[in-house]
């Protein structure tokens, strides 16, 4: 039986999703640069996508420009507002996904920002008066901070946040890689300022997702070239994954009630087995919370394997794909940064599950089942009685027998 759970990785194509895109692979091909017929049609394509995408999020088609994914979209949403607003102070919080951390120490390293972190409870929340006191110093700030924890599945108020930022002066950037598609979003009334999302969260295929960029803001080119993406992003634009990712938006969202109250009950299906298998994992952060976590996701920390071997490793055996953190990372889960700043627990396994629409109940039983019969086998095999017959059956009982035999003589 093979059960995915790795979601927050990256999620299979929808088959709808996949039907818009398959055309562009193969008999609209054209430029979308090319002033022809060819082109034209790849241009349509294009903009429907960005209309797509405008209209899920309540906001003009204008503000959304595409990228190759999340990365490159914060990457450049950071390099551009400091410049572009001669920011020279950053805050943001040790949880953040690297793809924030790293443009962000590397400004600070060539000296062009200070970088403030605000602290966190044991959990991974936010210290909301911390974070007043950081606007209250450095009020012309950057504040960058995610929507949903890609780790431990802890959700952020962007609203409350947006209008602490606004009342500071200070511009807000949230990746919202993990909850686009997820939870609704109207950008006419959220206060931010730029937003990032990636099309393999939500059923799209791999390498493409875009920034939205508030009508009030301005940010300078992240590639020069071609002048496509109105001049910001130049580069031929991949048609077939720009059409895919407005149509995995528009799925999402056909019955995202329907699909939010599927995947909950997943989930709280494999938080109640696991509580009842008695093996002692407790849950990192606020995943196992119904309302400040992500519903499609849990973090646990199960007890260490006697064996010293993976608890990993076994459930691929078994068929099931999880993940020890980010997917963006080939660390262990004990150098998990996330964990790290929560003080996780670093003899224990920790293990991300995700979800999506097409999970069942039935993948959890298997799930729970096997980590059962894991942990018996691991505590069997290290039982000190047993360890006792074992060591008799292969060293004293032949050693006894010899006496015996000798005895005899």
């Amino acid at each position: 039986m093979k059960i995915y759970f790795d979601n927050a990785a990256t999620t299979p194509i929808d088959r709808e999703v996949l039907g818009a895109l398959m055309p562009y692979l193969t008999t609209f091909y054209g430029n979308p640069s090319s002033s022809h017929g060819f082109g034209r049609q790849a241009r349509e394509a294009i903009e429907t996508s960005r209309a797509q995408i405008g209209k899920v999020l309540n906001t003009p088609s204008e503000a959304i420009y595409f990228t190759s994914g999340a990365t490159e979209a914060l990457n450049w949403v950071i390099t551009a507002a400091v410049n572009a607003y001669e920011l020279r102070h950053v805050i943001t919080s040790p949880t953040e996904h690297k793809a924030v951390l790293q443009p962000l120490r590397w400004l600070q390293k060539e000296h062009k920002i200070q970088l403030h972190y605000v602290e966190l409870d044991d959990k991974g929340q936010i210290d909301t008066a911390h974070l007043q006191q950081l606007l209250k110093e450095f009020p012309h700030s950057l504040v960058a901070l995610m929507h949903g924890n890609n780790e431990i599945g802890n959700l952020h108020d962007l609203e409350w946040i947006g209008h602490l930022c606004q009342a500071a002066g200070a511009l807000f950037l949230s990746d919202t890689t993990q909850t686009i598609g997820k939870y609704s979003f109207d950008l006419q009334r959220l206060p931010v300022d730029f937003l990032v999302g990636s099309g393999h969260k939500f059923h799209a295929q791999k390498g493409v997702g875009f920034v939205y960029v508030s009508p009030k803001r301005k940010i300078k080119p992240l590639l020069h070239g071609g002048g496509q993406e109105r001049s910001l992003r130049s580069g031929t634009e991949n048609v077939a994954a720009i059409v895919g990712i407005g149509k995995a938006l528009e799925v999402a969202y056909y019955d995202l009630e329907a699909h939010e109250k599927s995947i909950r009950f997943v989930k709280n299906r494999l938080i109640k087995q696991l509580e009842n298998l008695g093996i002692g994992c407790t849950f990192n952060g606020e995943s196992a919370s119904s309302e400040n976590s992500l519903y499609t996701l849990l973090n646990v920390a199960f007890p260490a394997l006697k064996s010293g071997e993976s608890l990993l490793s076994y459930l691929d055996l078994y068929g099931i794909a999880a993940s020890g953190g980010s997917a963006c990372s080939n660390l262990q889960a004990t150098d998990s940064h996330v964990l790290t700043a929560l003080q996780a627990a670093p003899e224990a396994q920790h293990i991300r599950f995700s979800f999506s629409k097409y999970n069942t109940p039935g993948e959890v039983d298997y799930v729970t089942q096997s980590l059962n019969e894991i942990y018996e086998n691991d505590r069997r095999t290290f039982h000190p009685k047993r360890l006792r017959n074992d060591l008799n059956d292969r060293f004293f009982e032949p050693l006894n027998v010899l006496y015996r035999h000798v005895t005899k003589i």
